[in-house]
C-alpha cells in the first residue's frame, strides 16, 4: 500500500507541521510518530514562538484525523489515523507507544530520555513494518545516534535553498555628459546587463570622485533626494542607509526586504522611516512583528509577565532599543542647538516617559505571529523583525494578513538564526530573497543588504572574525 515509511523526530514538525504533507507525497507514504513526539509538540502549544504556532498547527491538523485501527503488537501499541489530503489522497499516520521503555531504566541523563525513547520506537519499527522505515530529523546527533543503532536515518530534503548571494546595488560608470539627463532615463539603455534584482545604482561619474545615487522605478532611474531623506529622527549615515531610507518612502514599493549585519541599524531606519510616513500622515499606525525565539527553560513564558508593559518589553528588545535611541539622539540635537552647556542628560525615568509618549503619538503596536490568524492589518507600517527565524509557512501567515492600505518592511539575518527548527537554506528570509529574482504581478518589492556595521568597533570585529 505504502511505497515508504518516515518516523518523524519532533523537530520535523516544529519547524513545520506541512513537512507531514511534504512526505507523505500525497499518501503514497506512511507517516509514523512516536508517542513521545506527541507529548514534546503538546507541551510547546502555549506561547507565542514560531516553535509554539507549529505546534497549535499541528494540533489542528490532527483534530481532522479519523481513527482507522487501534490494536496491540509484542511490546508496541499502535493507533492508526488516516487524514483527507486537499490536494487529493489520503495521509496516513501511525502512531506507537510502549508501556515500558528499556531506556527508562538505564543512567540515561533526563534531558535526553524523550530523545532515546523515539529512537527505542524506531528501532522496533524497522521490524514491525514490511517497508523501509527512515528515521527523519534536523538534529545530526540523533540522525547519527540512529545509525549506530542500525536505523536509517535522513534529514529533512527538498525544501533548501542556498543563500540568495546576489548584490541589490549596482555601480556603472557613465560620462561627466550624462549627469543631466540621468533622471527618468530608461535603465536599460544605461546598462544592458540590468536585472530585476538591481534596485539601486550607484553611478559614478567618469574620471572624477562623484557617485549619484539612484533607484528603478517603472523601469527608469529615480534620484535619490539626500537632503530630504536625512531629514528624520534618525539620519542615515550611509549610502545603503539612504536606499533605504528611500524604499521606506516611495509610495511606489509595497515590501521591503532588507538582509543585514548585526549593528547595521536596521530596526532605527526601518522605525524612523516609518515614523516619518506617519509625520506626513500617509499611514495611521506602525506595527511591529518580531518572530522572537526566548528561552522559556525556567519558566519565563510572556503569559506569566505582570502587565502589557513588560510583555510588551521583553518580546521587543530591538524594538525598545531603537525608541530609546532615538529618545536620546533627539535630545542630544536639542541640547547641541540650543548650546545649553548646563543641559542635563535625560534619566532613565525620563526616556521612559519619552518613549511610552512616542509609542502613543505614532500609534505602534506589536504583535506576535500566534495571534495574528483571522486578522487585517490595514493602513500600516508594518515592520517584520528576525525574519530569518521564521519558516516559510509562518511568513506566508503572517503576510497573507496585511491588506493594500499597507507597507511591509521585512528584516533578517542569515548569521543570527536562533530557531534550531530552520537553518539558512530553509527559513523565510532566504525564501524571501529568492523571491526578489523575478519581478512580481501587482506589486513592487525592494530589496537591499546592510553591509556596514555602525554599533561600533566591537561588532564590526565580531562580524569579521566569526563570518568566515
Amino acid at each position: 500500500m505504502y511505497h515508504n515509511g518516515y518516523l518523524l523526530d519532533t523537530n520535523v514538525l516544529l519547524q513545520d507541521a506541512g513537512n507531514l504533507f511534504v512526505l507523505s507525497q500525497e499518501g503514497s507514504n506512511l507517516i509514523v510518530l512516536a508517542e513521545t513526539v506527541l507529548d514534546e509538540i503538546d507541551a510547546k502549544k502555549s506561547g507565542f514562538d514560531e516553535i509554539n504556532f507549529q505546534a497549535r498547527e499541528f494540533a489542528r491538523i490532527l483534530e481532522n484525523a479519523q481513527v482507522r485501527a487501534t490494536f496491540s503488537q509484542g511490546e508496541l501499541r499502535i493507533v492508526a489515523l488516516e487524514l483527507a489530503i486537499p490536494q487529493g489522497g489520503v495521509l496516513g499516520i501511525e502512531i506507537l507507544s510502549k508501556e515500558h521503555y528499556a531506556c527508562e531504566h538505564t543512567l540515561t541523563a533526563p534531558k535526553i530520555l524523550n530523545d532515546r525513547k523515539i529512537l527505542e520506537i524506531a528501532q522496533h519499527a524497522q521490524t514491525h513494518y514490511d517497508m523501509p522505515i527512515t528515521f527523519v530529523s534536523l538534529d545530526i546527533m540523533a540522525r547519527t545516534r540512529a545509525v549506530s543503532l542500525g536505523i536509517a536515518a535522513s534529514e529533512l530534503q527538498g525544501r533548501k535553498k542556498s543563500p540568495f548571494d546576489a548584490q541589490f546595488i549596482r555601480t556603472i560608470t557613465i560620462p561627466f555628459s550624462m549627469i543631466e539627463a540621468l533622471e527618468h532615463r530608461d535603465i536599460a539603455e544605461l546598462d544592458p546587463e540590468y536585472k530585476p534584482y538591481y534596485f539601486g545604482y550607484k553611478f559614478a561619474v567618469k574620471d572624477s570622485d562623484q557617485i549619484i545615487l539612484g533607484v528603478i522605478e517603472h523601469g527608469k532611474v529615480v534620484l535619490l533626494d539626500e537632503e530630504s531623506l536625512r531629514d528624520q529622527h534618525v539620519m542615515p549615515l550611509n549610502s545603503e542607509q539612504l536606499f533605504f531610507s528611500h524604499a521606506l518612502k516611495s509610495p511606489y514599493y509595497n515590501i521591503i526586504i532588507v538582509e543585514a549585519l548585526a549593528g547595521s541599524g536596521k530596526t532605527l531606519i526601518a522605525l524612523s522611516g516609518a515614523m516619518k510616513l506617519l509625520r506626513q500622515k500617509l499611514h495611521k499606525r506602525i506595527i511591529y512583528i518580531r518572530n522572537s525565539i526566548e528561552s522559556t527553560d525556567r519558566g519565563e513564558e510572556v503569559g506569566f509577565l505582570p502587565g502589557l508593559e513588560e510583555k510588551f518589553r521583553i518580546y521587543n528588545h530591538p524594538l525598545m532599543d531603537s525608541l530609546e535611541y532615538i529618545v536620546r539622539n533627539a535630545h542630544k540635537r536639542k541640547k547641541n542647538n540650543l548650546h545649553a552647556l548646563g543641559h542635563q542628560d535625560l534619566s532613565a525615568q525620563e526616556v521612559q516617559a519619552r518613549v511610552e509618549e512616542l509609542i502613543a503619538q505614532f500609534s505602534i503596536e506589536t504583535m506576535w505571529v500566534g495571534e495574528m490568524r483571522g486578522r487585517t492589518l490595514n493602513d500600516a507600517i508594518v515592520i517584520i523583525d528576525e525574519a530569518q527565524n521564521m519558516s516559510n509557512k509562518t511568513m506566508q501567515m503572517v503576510l497573507s494578513r496585511i491588506d493594500a492600505s499597507s507597507k511591509v518592511v521585512i528584516l533578517g539575518s542569515n548569521k543570527q538564526i536562533d530557531n534550531i527548527y530552520l537553518n539558512r537554506h530553509t527559513n523565510a528570509l532566504t525564501t524571501l530573497l529568492h523571491a526578489t529574482q523575478k519581478k512580481p504581478t501587482g506589486l513592487n518589492l525592494f530589496g537591499l543588504k546592510l553591509t556596514k556595521v555602525l554599533r561600533g568597533p566591537i561588532t564590526a570585529w565580531a562580524e569579521e572574525i566569526f563570518s568566515k
